[in-house]
């Protein structure tokens, strides 16, 4: 039987490397890549050294190390979705703004043809 850690080092590992050929066959930005090679690392540095959480846990007086990771996890997600968030309304100021402009250029071009 497999051992909890050594699975969760191989599917760290494996992430990372997805994450890697992402952002080589540009499917995945390097702004969003280097954020997901960050917690696939820290996920291998957890798997690696288990003791590790406890200790960090503990001073953070947080007596159930996995509900530190829960913690980390959803406040890790919280963030991205904010992120993402700006950037959608970001992008949709742009493309209405883009509408309005080509809108304006199809009017004009009638106006001309109707001359």
């Amino acid at each position: 039987m497999m051992n909890v850690y050594v699975l969760g080092i191989v599917f760290c590992l494996i992430f990372i490397f997805i994450c890697v050929e992402l952002i080589r066959r540009q499917k995945l930005q390097e702004q969003y890549g280097i954020l997901w090679l960050i917690l696939g690392s820290l996920m291998a540095v957890f798997s690696l050294f288990p003791s590790l959480l406890d200790v960090i846990s503990h001073r953070m007086h947080i007596y159930y190390a996995p509900s530190f990771l829960f913690l980390g996890g959803l406040l890790f997600s919280l963030v991205f979705i904010m992120h993402l968030t700006l950037v959608i309304s970001k992008l949709h100021r742009k493309l209405t703004r883009l509408i309005q402009e080509v809108g304006l250029l199809q009017e004009q071009l009638q106006r001309k043809g109707a001359e």
